[in-house]
């Protein structure tokens, strides 16, 4: 089968002939249709848990995808071949990942697809989906609240965006000019150019009251520091970028915390459940063939995706 994959931590990926996998006890033979792209993917390929998780080469690139299910290992019980699944296929020890023809994953990783979209928008959900709705949870985002979004228009931010102001809060989220009515259509009541200068200056002077939450999802330490100056006292500052010091924080009257995703089948399910219902939406930005995979990721290692691409395989 083609897949995308690496021979070493740090090579640039690239289109192998690789041996179709075959599901082990309580796994599932995916045939995939297509893997949602997330920069933690090209972080695998380098090397990023290499100390706390054993992989095994070639490891193929990829977490998360849709596609048909072709066969399950011994136990499985909620699936059958012929279903329609999307969830997350990272299987570093033994060298799988969602970029290729067929992918395997753990029972407990995948959920029913959504009904109403096609494989490429279901494959946009899993990794960036349930960060978002763990986040609106755990900063517990409701009527009344006020919640500054800093890199509101990628994935995670777009879908936070949606479920929070799903919610009642009030959504304020960075964007450029060209994607602030995006951001409006998805339910922010408010946008910040961060281009035209630091965002937490000018949240301060649009917002002096402050905010109730603050949701980095780009910051490193330093800029984390000056946007959580825009938090009321006793409200909440995450980063996504491990650049929170919660004793700092605490310091601060704040609570504050580096937030580590904890994805689930029932939470892909309510997932698919919003988008089937409408209240939620995946924004697919790119698709791209598995030969221009390894060009999809240079551009987010560099920092120049733009919006959510899917590989589609």
């Amino acid at each position: 089968m083609r897949a995308v994959a690496v021979t070493a931590f740090g090579e640039e990926p690239r289109l192998l002939d690789l041996p179709q996998p075959e599901p082990g006890p309580g796994e599932v033979l995916v045939r995939m249709s297509a893997a949602g792209l997330n920069p933690v993917d090209w972080r695998i390929a380098d090397g990023a848990f290499k100390d706390s998780v054993a992989h095994a080469f070639p490891l193929i690139v990829g977490t998360d995808g849709a596609g048909e299910v072709v066969e399950t290992g011994a136990g499985v019980r909620r699936f059958v071949p012929g279903d329609a699944v999307f969830g997350q296929f990272w299987r570093p020890g033994r060298g799988l990942g969602s970029y290729a023809e067929y992918a395997v994953a753990e029972e407990k990783s995948l959920a029913h697809a959504p009904r109403s979209v096609t494989y490429t928008t279901s494959a946009a959900v899993p990794t960036a989906g349930t960060s978002a709705y763990n986040l609106v949870e755990e900063t517990r985002a409701g009527e009344g609240k006020r919640m500054l979004i800093v890199g509101a228009t990628g994935g995670v931010g777009t879908f936070a965006t949606q479920l929070a102001a799903g919610r009642g809060t009030e959504v304020i989220g960075t964007a450029t000019a060209e994607k602030a009515e995006l951001l409006r259509t998805l339910g922010a009541t408010d946008t910040v150019d961060h281009t035209l200068g630091p965002v937490a200056e000018q949240m301060r002077a649009a917002y002096p009251d402050g905010v109730d939450i603050l949701l980095d999802l780009v910051s490193g330490p330093e800029e984390f520091d000056a946007m959580t100056k825009t938090v009321r006292d006793g409200g909440t500052a995450v980063s996504t970028n491990g650049a929170a010091d919660a004793d700092a924080l605490t310091e601060s009257n704040l609570r504050g915390f580096n937030f580590h995703n904890r994805p689930s089948p029932q939470l892909l399910e309510i997932l698919a459940g919003l988008v089937d219902a409408g209240r939620l939406t995946a924004l697919v930005s790119n698709e791209v063939p598995l030969e221009q995979a390894h060009e999809a990721l240079a551009l987010s290692r560099a920092g120049r995706a733009r919006g959510k691409t899917v590989v589609v395989t």
